[in-house]
């Protein structure tokens, strides 16, 4: 379990820069639409390289096999998984600044038992426990910035922040199912290709392809920029492959809700490592003694998780 949590907190360092790159486009005139969907077409194509390399062309093979056989499931975990939680995440970046959003994007915390209880699953009340205290640290480091916080940003930042929350863990917990074959209405992908973690990254990525090209067609906006060009590219790499391959390791390790909700707990890390970020890249100020309460409670609610046995 210690071991998991410690690739949860890994990954979300990944994951942290995401919310820094993506206000960072936003406020130099990048769109959202591009934003998100780049992303995901430089993911389709470093993975394709990377596990060609290192897997060789037969297992892309099997991949591609894999992903005919169940296309239904994998355009379904692809939306929801990458499309709507991306889209959302990006959209809401366009409209709230970068604190608000990896703040808001903490209750996923929440979320997750909330998911797995959606799907009959049952988490053990501790795990609640912890869940709960890193919620409560999260909203005082949400809160830390007097006079920032304002109701657009509730509307147009943190509400579309909360459905990217849920989209994420409901593709995530849709993959492990089918890993696992423990839902009678998620098919059994009974194959060794789900052990490799970019494997699964990949498969979730094609099938979120439908999605970009949908949106993009609806919004149609204009051209991106040169710099956006370059951010998306460094957020696909360290947020979209190392820290989501580094995540789906840990995540799909236990079909225990138990652990899936600590492991899912450990992005409560990103807000932390958003507000180091700001602080030594952005000259950001440092955090009030409610921010700090809040990120002992964090630390505190991850560690309870991380020692308590399921």
């Amino acid at each position: 379990m210690i071991k998991l949590i410690l690739l949860g907190l890994l990954s979300s360092a990944f994951f942290s820069a995401t919310f820094i790159l993506n206000r960072a486009m936003s406020l130099s005139g990048g769109h959202w639409v591009w934003s998100s969907s780049l992303r995901y077409v430089y993911m389709l194509l470093l993975l394709i390289i990377l596990i060609g390399m290192n897997k060789g062309v037969a297992h892309l093979r099997d991949v591609i096999k894999i992903f005919i056989r169940h296309f239904k499931f994998w355009l379904l975990a692809g939306s929801i998984g990458f499309g709507m939680f991306y889209s959302f995440l990006c959209y809401a970046a366009d409209h709230a600044p970068g604190w608000i959003i990896a703040g808001t994007w903490q209750i996923t915390v929440i979320a997750t038992p909330i998911v797995l209880l959606f799907f009959k699953e049952k988490v053990p009340r501790h795990g609640v426990y912890f869940s709960v205290l890193i919620f409560i640290g999260i909203f005082l480091i949400q809160f830390n910035k007097e006079g920032e916080f304002a109701v657009k940003y509730i509307v147009y930042g943190v509400i579309p922040v909360v459905i990217a929350a849920f989209a994420f863990p409901i593709g995530n917990q849709l993959l492990n199912f089918a890993k696992h074959g423990n839902h009678s209405l998620i098919p059994h992908i009974d194959s060794p290709i789900l052990h490799d973690a970019p494997t699964c990254v990949l498969l979730m990525t094609i099938g979120s392809m439908p999605f970009w090209a949908l949106l993009l067609l609806w919004v149609a906006p204009p051209p991106p920029l040169k710099n956006q060009l370059i951010n998306t590219f460094i957020v696909a790499v360290s947020s979209g492959i190392i820290g989501t391959s580094i995540f789906y390791k840990a995540r799909n390790s236990s079909k225990s809700p138990y652990v899936i909700s600590g492991v899912d707990a450990t992005q409560s890390g990103g807000i932390v490592f958003s507000l180091a970020g700001e602080i030594l890249l952005l000259n950001g100020a440092l955090p009030q003694v409610t921010g700090v309460v809040g990120i002992i409670l964090i630390v505190v609610g991850i560690i309870g998780y991380s020692l308590k046995k399921s």
